[in-house]
C-alpha cells in the first residue's frame, strides 16, 4: 500500500458538493471495508429511487472534501477503500480528482453508477478498481424508465467501454414488477449474454427512501420459474 497523503490537495475545494458520507460500510465494495461519499445530482427520475433527496442537488451539506481527505488520512490500514455513490457521480467531471486522489491515499477505489455519462465515465475507470454498474431496463425502455431521452445509447456506450478496460464490474438491475416485467428482465439477460457477461445480480426493490407510495404497496419478490429462464442466458444470477 503507498503512503498515506497527509496533506490536503486544493483540488478538492471545487469537487462535487458532498450530499452524504457513511464512514463505514461492508455492502458498497464486496469484500472490502469502505467509506461511503454521496454526490448531489442525478439526471435520471427513476420511480424507485431510494435516495430522491439527491437528485437535484441540495447545496451545501456542511460536508466538505477537504474534511473527508483529513478523516481518511486517519484511517490507512483500517480502511480498505472509498466508496463513491449518489446521486450519480459521474455527472460531475472533477470527481476524477477526487478519485486519484483517494487512490494516492493508499486506498482502493469503488464507483456505483448508471453508465449514463460515457466520456466522464471512461475518464474515470483509470482511477477506479471496481464499478457497480446499474443496468435500469431493455435499451428499448431506458427512457421509460430513467426519463432522460437517448439514455438507452449512452449506457451501452458506458458498458462497452467498461468492458474494455481491465476494471472488476457488478452488473446489477432493480427488480420490480411496476417497472420491470418478465419479458424486459428477459430482453436484458439476452443483451448481457451478447455483451459477454455471465454475472448479474437481480436486486429487490428497496423501500426505504423511495416516495412513489404505488411501489411500495405493489412489490412482488422475483419467482423460481423466471429465474430459470433468465439463467439460460446469464448463468450466474444472485439475488440480492
Amino acid at each position: 500500500m503507498s503512503t498515506v497523503v497527509t496533506t490536503v490537495d486544493t483540488r478538492l475545494h471545487t469537487l462535487p458538493p458532498v450530499g452524504g458520507f457513511a464512514r463505514f460500510s461492508a455492502v458498497d465494495y464486496p469484500g472490502h471495508l469502505c467509506a461511503v461519499i454521496y454526490t448531489q445530482g442525478c439526471p435520471c427520475r427513476c420511480r424507485y429511487c431510494h435516495n430522491p433527496h439527491l437528485q437535484r442537488g441540495c447545496g451545501q451539506s456542511g460536508i466538505s472534501w477537504p474534511a473527508i481527505m483529513s478523516w481518511l488520512a486517519n484511517r490507512a490500514g483500517l480502511l480498505d477503500a472509498v466508496a463513491f455513490c449518489g446521486g450519480e457521480p459521474t455527472a460531475h467531471k472533477s470527481l476524477q480528482a477526487a478519485l486519484q486522489q483517494v487512490r494516492d491515499s493508499g486506498f482502493g477505489t469503488a464507483l456505483h453508477t448508471s453508465g449514463i455519462y460515457p466520456y466522464n465515465f471512461s475518464n474515470m475507470l483509470p482511477y477506479t478498481d471496481w464499478v457497480a454498474f446499474d443496468i435500469k431496463a431493455p435499451l428499448a425502455r431506458y427512457a421509460d424508465v430513467t426519463g432522460v431521452p437517448g439514455s438507452g445509447i449512452r449506457v451501452q456506450n458506458s458498458v462497452e467501454r467498461m468492458l474494455s478496460r481491465n476494471v472488476a464490474y457488478e452488473i446489477r438491475t432493480t427488480v420490480h414488477p411496476a417497472i420491470l416485467d418478465a419479458s424486459d428482465l428477459v430482453t436484458i439477460a439476452r443483451w448481457l449474454k451478447l455483451l459477454g457477461i455471465s454475472n448479474w445480480v437481480l436486486q429487490s426493490f428497496n423501500p426505504a427512501g423511495c416516495v412513489n407510495a404505488g411501489l411500495v404497496t405493489s412489490y412482488a419478490p422475483i419467482d423460481r420459474e423466471l429465474l430459470d429462464k433468465l439463467r439460460e442466458h446469464v448463468q450466474n444470477i444472485l439475488v440480492r
